[in-house]
């Protein structure tokens, strides 16, 4: 098992108490946490479970962020087979066992589970968690849908024999987000299958914050560039759709008052009406898919879902136009990035 974690004080405990309960059904493993130089008390956390717990290592990961944290902890792994786990993740006590019999049985070269949700009990958090698994928010991405079975472009976490790694590479380092989704689609590119199982089972803890959100998916949006940049082809036609409708609407904006500003009235009608036309749509779209969880999440939560939808599709849009900036008009690299968006936003 490889754990990357930075300043996770709060939540490590649960995370390695969880991993070390496993019914592996007398498989032995090891725990690899990948610590990105923490400053919260996180390292000394490991260093007493690493004590007691012969079957947990410290790796130490200078630069901070995922990407590293991965290849370092699979470098240093000693198994065949490796599992990504997550320290903002709960696991069922069989998530080991059931990777590796979906691993076995499919005969796929990556395994996962759905992305399950359990939030912090206040609205935002459930508002935010609803979201999370509309596909107005996912653009139906099938990891957000708890019941999918079978083959998917991309998976959360994973599970690999080694030889994958060898077979195509380690982790993108120059990515600070989406390098599974960049492994994934190489994996797929190299001729390689991912499934999802339903049998494999976590509860990923989202943000329960707006600020937070929207911090994340503009980071999202940015680094998906980056990795379309790479490959020169996205790896699904919903990682393109919030950016063209922000630089859509910001393109309407931009027209109507120029054309205000110069008197140009034959172009201001017809774009105030596109504008209006396109926001009018976006808001009963995003009217239409609150009132459609009314029954699972109530009246209270469902009100908040227009802004949580708007929070997801904005940040992410308006990430990646900067990211278009950033990486395709300028040519620059990661090490020029802004500190938003490198630095890690939990």
């Amino acid at each position: 098992m490889i754990v990357p974690c930075r300043n996770e004080a709060g939540k490590i405990e649960g995370v390695l108490d969880s991993i070390l309960a496993q019914e592996t059904g007398g498989m032995p493993f090891e725990i690899l946490v990948a610590d990105g130089a923490s400053t919260d008390g996180t390292r000394a956390t490991l260093e007493r479970y690493a004590a007691a717990h012969p079957s947990v290592r410290i790796i130490h990961n200078e630069r901070g962020f995922v990407s590293p944290g991965l290849n370092r902890a699979i470098a240093a792994a000693r198994g065949e087979l490796i599992v990504r786990m997550d320290a903002h993740t709960e696991y069922a006590p069989d998530y080991i066992r059931r990777c590796v019999e979906v691993l076995e049985s499919t005969a796929a070269d990556n395994v996962g589970g759905p992305a399950r949700t359990r939030p912090a009990r206040t609205p935002m958090a459930l508002a935010i968690a609803a979201a999370y698994h509309s596909p107005f928010s996912s653009g139906g991405a099938r990891f957000h849908d708890p019941a999918y079975e079978g083959f998917v472009d991309t998976v959360t976490y994973g599970c690999w024999h080694r030889s994958l790694f060898d077979r195509i590479g380690m982790f993108d380092e120059d990515l600070v987000r989406n390098q599974d989704d960049e492994f994934n689609l190489r994996t797929i590119r190299a001729g390689g299958k991912i499934w999802q199982s339903p049998r494999i089972v976590s509860w990923y803890h989202p943000r329960h914050q707006l600020g937070d959100l929207a911090r994340q998916y503009y980071q999202y949006g940015f680094w998906k560039v980056a990795v379309i940049r790479k490959h020169k082809i996205p790896a699904s036609i919903r990682h393109l759709l919030p950016a063209t409708f922000v630089g859509g609407i910001l393109l309407l904006v931009l027209t109507v008052l120029l054309s205000a500003a110069f008197g140009a009235h034959t172009i201001l009608q017809p774009a105030a009406w596109l504008l209006a036309l396109g926001g009018g749509a976006y808001v009963a779209a995003t009217l239409i898919f609150a009132l459609r969880l009314v029954p699972q999440v109530g009246i209270g939560i469902a009100a908040l879902l227009p802004l949580v939808f708007a929070a997801y599709h904005f940040s992410y849009g308006s990430g990646f136009l900067l990211g278009l900036i950033h990486f395709g008009l300028s040519g620059r690299n990661d090490k020029d990035a802004n500190p938003s968006f490198t630095k890690a936003s939990r």
